[in-house]
């Protein structure tokens, strides 16, 4: 069901109305089904694995809690003849318990995730391995569909049963509402990853009629629906059309393809996300921003604290820390330290661990080897950023250029156009397509088809570009507006006729401008995919 049909419409019609007539008591019950029957439009049989992760999270934070209380209750009854060494052998025992209990979840889950996602991958690289070796008996591949938003929810579940295993919180008891936690539909599809002590707040609250969360919910709903239909799919004709024939579009295409992606990305994942955030707060439910106006980032390390921020926190929480902070990190430190030196070891761990991270963010958004090279890309570009730090403070203490206009302007421009060429990995059908594609930008001269009509064969119209540009502009008055406060709390500020006119402008564009395929309908979201 995809968040731009007719169909997903009249679904959140009918919650809307009977999630405010039913008693607010049975509101997260009602929610719960809703996320389940949701799910179901994706394919009923793959409720079997959401429930698999559901029960097996719900069983193992109970497990850790049991263990967690009888170790608090030995401790306090023989606080008196226990010695310090006894106290610590037993907390350590009770913790290798919990250990257990983790571990077996993880691998479970991940588990799940991995054969599903990541099982064909691999068996095509051992069948080109094979090739090469000239053996024949190439492995079958086992064909599995990915289960909708499982990459999602199960980062969210083993988010959550860390932090239960932490000690952050207890574990929920109730595994209905663990249940909803996971399956919550408006974020099924692409995020935000939801942390549980934060979204427990509002989600199993009752819910009053609340006109402005209503009103400020819809508005969102409005602008996520404008970005998507009338921006992302209108470009995404012209970006398929650059990227399905590289012989063709090579030079100046591949930045004109890069650009056009840029915003095509941009407008459909916050375009998504403000349906997600949205709908939610038309429920009441408060979820975490996934975008802090990215693209006016200065660094690539900026950039990647503003874009799909859930995401890079959890990598950070739940990858990076722990694989930098480990004991086995830290002793491999201390012996860099006393072979190399200081300036070696300490760096260590955090090279090692930011290595780790990216791969697996890279490996998280696909199962291909061009998303495993864009990731380390990222990665690449931040180490190296951060070893020539001295070299970018000694330039500032010279020029003291760091605080003028067209030094920022530069620094934003940058930062663009790197991700720009990271994210084209994301495009072309694999490695050494894109890589060639990035070596025809300098070696073939066709900059000058630009002015003779070459964008008038990537299947866009004259109108059409007057469309995206009337479209870009709008985002970013928007974001320039949002940088002193909420555009929607500014605008419930005007008179009637100009708020409603807006939302009335927003509407007919979406209806009048929207780029729809066959039917009226909206082509699926980038990151359903991941």
């Amino acid at each position: 069901m995809l968040f731009t049909s007719f169909q997903f419409i009249l679904f959140l019609t009918v919650l809307f109305v009977v999630y405010y007539l039913i008693p607010k008591k049975f509101q997260w019950m009602l929610l719960l089904l809703a996320s389940y029957i949701f799910y179901s439009f994706a394919g009923s049989k793959y409720l079997f694995y959401i429930l698999i992760t559901t029960v097996s999270t719900y069983f193992t934070g109970r497990m850790l809690n049991q263990i967690q209380s009888i170790s608090a209750a030995y401790l306090k009854e023989n606080k008196e003849t226990l010695t310090r060494e006894d106290r610590k052998a037993y907390k350590a025992g009770m913790k290798k318990k919990q250990r257990r209990w983790l571990t077996i979840c993880l691998l479970l889950n991940l588990g799940i995730l991995g054969v599903i996602k990541y099982l064909d991958f691999t068996i095509g690289n051992i069948n080109s391995v094979l090739d090469l070796l000239k053996v024949n008996n190439n492995l079958p591949l086992m064909g599995f569909v990915l289960p909708l938003g499982i990459s999602f929810y199960t980062f969210m579940s083993v988010g959550y049963i860390i932090d239960v295993y932490r000690e952050k919180y207890s574990y929920e008891k109730n595994i209905a509402k663990l249940a909803l936690f996971i399956s919550f539909f408006p974020q099924v599809i692409q995020g935000p990853i939801s942390r549980f002590d934060e979204l427990k707040e509002t989600l199993f609250a009752e819910h009053s009629f609340n006109t402005t969360n209503i009103s400020f919910g819809l508005q969102r709903i409005l602008f996520g629906f404008f970005k998507k239909v009338v921006i992302a799919d209108r470009l995404l004709v012209a970006v398929n059309t650059i990227v399905r024939d590289p012989s063709e579009y090579q030079g100046v295409y591949v930045l004109v393809g890069m650009f056009f992606y840029a915003i095509e990305l941009y407008a459909d994942f916050t375009g998504g996300i403000d349906i997600t955030i949205g709908v939610a707060q038309v429920l009441g439910v408060k979820l975490p921003e996934n975008f802090e106006r990215p693209y006016f980032s200065k660094s690539i390390v900026e950039y990647w604290r503003r874009w799909h921020i859930t995401m890079g926190t959890w990598f950070k929480d739940y990858i990076f820390f722990p694989i930098s902070v480990s004991k086995s990190m830290l002793n491999l430190s201390k012996s860099c330290r006393a072979r190399f030196g200081d300036a070696i070891g300490k760096r260590v761990p955090v090279y090692i661990a930011t290595i780790v991270t990216w791969f697996a963010t890279g490996i998280w958004h696909g199962a291909a080897w061009n998303f495993v090279v864009w990731g380390l890309g990222n990665c690449l570009v931040i180490l190296v950023s951060q070893e020539c730090m001295p070299l970018y403070d000694k330039f500032h203490n010279r020029f003291h250029v760091q605080h003028t206009l067209w030094y920022r302007l530069f620094q934003v421009m940058r930062t663009f156009w790197l991700m720009s060429f990271l994210r084209t990995f994301d495009c072309y059908r694999n490695v050494p397509t894109t890589f060639k594609m990035y070596g025809t930008i300098i070696t073939k001269g066709n900059y000058q088809e630009l002015f003779q009509g070459g964008l008038m064969q990537l299947g866009l119209t004259l109108s059409d570009y007057i469309v995206v540009i009337f479209g870009v502009v709008l985002l970013l008055m928007v974001s320039l507006l949002q940088r002193n406060g909420s555009v929607r709390e500014k605008l419930a500020a005007k008179p009637y006729i100009i708020r409603y006119a807006t939302y009335f402008a927003i509407l007919l564009a979406i209806l009048i401008l929207g780029a729809y395929g066959v039917g009226y309908n909206a082509s699926q979201f980038i990151y359903s995919q991941f």
